[in-house]
C-alpha cells in the first residue's frame, strides 16, 4: 500500500472510547512519510525469544529491511492506556493505522511481538523517529502505577537490553527514551510514575 500522508492519529482512532477519554498515550500518531512503495512485508517468527508472535495488520506499519534501509539508534518506551488484549486488537485492525514492535503485559511481563524489527512500526508520531527506533508498548495507564509491576519492568528491561545489544544502541537515557521525548509529540507516556533510574539500571544488568 502506498501512503501519501500520515495515517490518522491515535487520539482520533480511539476518540469516544470511555477508557481512553482525554488520555493521549495509547495509540500514537503514525508516520509523517512521503509516498513510497511498500516492500513485501516480513512475517518471520519473533526476533527475541521468548515472545508470542501476534502480528499487526500489514496496513498498520511500513515494510522495510532495517538496519540496511535505516539505521537503528533508539528504543522508545510507551504506555498503552489500554489493556493488553485491546491493544493487540487495535494493532490487528487495519483501520487503526498504528502499531508497535512489542507489547509487554502487566501481570506477568509476557511479551508479544507485533511487528518485525526489520519493519517500521507506526508508534512515534514522527516519521524520522519511526524509521530509526524500536517501539515497546507496556500495558497500563500513566496515572496507575500499579500496572508497572516487577515482572513488567524485568521482562521489558531484558527485551530492551537485547535490542540494544543487537544494534549497538547505547543503554542510556539518550537512546532509550519515552514517547514524550519524541519531537513534535503531544503524548506524555510513560509518565511521571515510570521509574527511569530503575529501568535503565535493569537494562544495563540484564
Amino acid at each position: 500500500m502506498d501512503r501519501a500522508g500520515p495515517p490518522p492519529s491515535r487520539r482520533r482512532i480511539i476518540k469516544g472510547a470511555a477508557a481512553l477519554a482525554a488520555v493521549p498515550s495509547v495509540l500514537l500518531p503514525s508516520a509523517h512519510a512521503v509516498a513510497r512503495p511498500r516492500p513485501a512485508a516480513r512475517s518471520e517468527a519473533a526476533a527475541y525469544p521468548p515472545v508470542e508472535w501476534q502480528p499487526a495488520s500489514t496496513a498498520n506499519y511500513t515494510a522495510s529491511n532495517r538496519p540496511t534501509s535505516y539505521s537503528l539508534d533508539r528504543v522508545i518506551i510507551h504506555i498503552t492506556q489500554e489493556t493488553y488484549a485491546n491493544t493487540l486488537a487495535i494493532f490487528q485492525n487495519p483501520q487503526k493505522k498504528v502499531s508497535a514492535h512489542y507489547l509487554v503485559r502487566s501481570a506477568d511481563g509476557h511479551i508479544a511481538q507485533c511487528v518485525s524489527e526489520a519493519n517500521i512500526a507506526w508508534h512515534a508520531g514522527n516519521w524520522d523517529y519511526n524509521t530509526r527506533s524500536i517501539g515497546i508498548e507496556h500495558e497500563g495507564w500513566v496515572d496507575q502505577p500499579a500496572y508497572f509491576t516487577n515482572a513488567l519492568y524485568a521482562e521489558s528491561a531484558r527485551l530492551t537490553a537485547a535490542v540494544c545489544d543487537r544494534y549497538g544502541i547505547p543503554k542510556d537515557r539518550a537512546h532509550i527514551i519515552g514517547h514524550y521525548e519524541v519531537p513534535g509529540t503531544d503524548h506524555t507516556d510513560p509518565g511521571p510514575n515510570w521509574d527511569w533510574v530503575r529501568y535503565i539500571r535493569m537494562v544495563n544488568f540484564s
